[in-house]
């Protein structure tokens, strides 16, 4: 272990806390909102560490969902991991499948972005070690701030606005990441078919402009390649 890469790693996630922070303060709250006992909420954080799928999800439970709905807007927003998974994948190929699998538990957005553009950077990087640094504090940042949220609940007043966190989190990953045609048109129609089917029930809105964006992505593409 580096400790010179893991303070990096730590270091380079640190300005990340403070979108995360009021993101996970929203989740435990919206879990305390959704009916959840406080050890429910807490376990539910701990065991789904999910994000944008975990506040989705509850959010849905707190509207008396379906669960199928539930279970599909939640394994939909995830699929970007497996997408993740399969790019960072190769740099931890050395590795023995039990020090795998706590990496792949970790894996977010911010954690992803960051270790793959430290790793094709600085090729010297001892990755572990990094990668421990930028995702074991954003796992260690959000699961604190759930469990302060869970215990505010619902003693939060609302004109806070501590949801604004959530877009920010997410714009602030994605506009780096819109950097050729068919990634920049996927994110952009994705956002207006969103706005446009904002109404539609149980966040299904959300579905359809994801499965907008990624047709729109692969109909560009296809065309750049023709």
């Amino acid at each position: 272990m580096d400790g010179e890469d893991l303070r990096a790693g730590v270091r380079d996630a640190s300005p990340l806390f403070l979108g995360i922070v009021p993101f996970a303060l929203v989740a435990g709250i919206a879990a305390v909102e959704a009916g959840l006992t406080p050890v429910q909420a807490v376990a539910t954080s701990v065991i789904v560490f999910a994000g944008a799928a975990q506040l989705a999800a509850l959010e849905l439970l707190g509207e008396t969902a379906p669960l199928s709905v539930v279970v599909a807007t939640a394994v939909i927003i995830n699929l970007r991991l497996v997408m993740y998974s399969a790019s960072i994948a190769p740099h931890f190929r050395s590795f023995r499948r039990r020090i795998q699998a706590p990496l792949s538990y970790v894996l977010t957005d911010q954690a992803y972005a960051l270790s793959v553009a430290r790793f094709s950077r600085e090729g010297d990087t001892d990755r572990l070690s990094y990668y421990l640094g930028v995702a074991g504090s954003i796992w260690l940042v959000w699961q604190v701030g759930t469990v302060a949220g869970v215990l505010l609940g619902t003693g939060v007043p609302p004109e806070l606005g501590l949801s604004f966190a959530v877009p920010l989190v997410f714009l602030a990953l994605l506009v780096p990441a819109m950097k050729d045609r068919p990634t920049t048109a996927a994110g952009v129609v994705a956002a207006v078919v969103a706005v446009g089917a904002a109404g539609v029930p149980y966040n299904l809105g959300l579905l359809i402009a994801a499965v907008t964006g990624i047709v729109v992505a692969l109909a560009v593409e296809a065309g750049e390649n023709v």
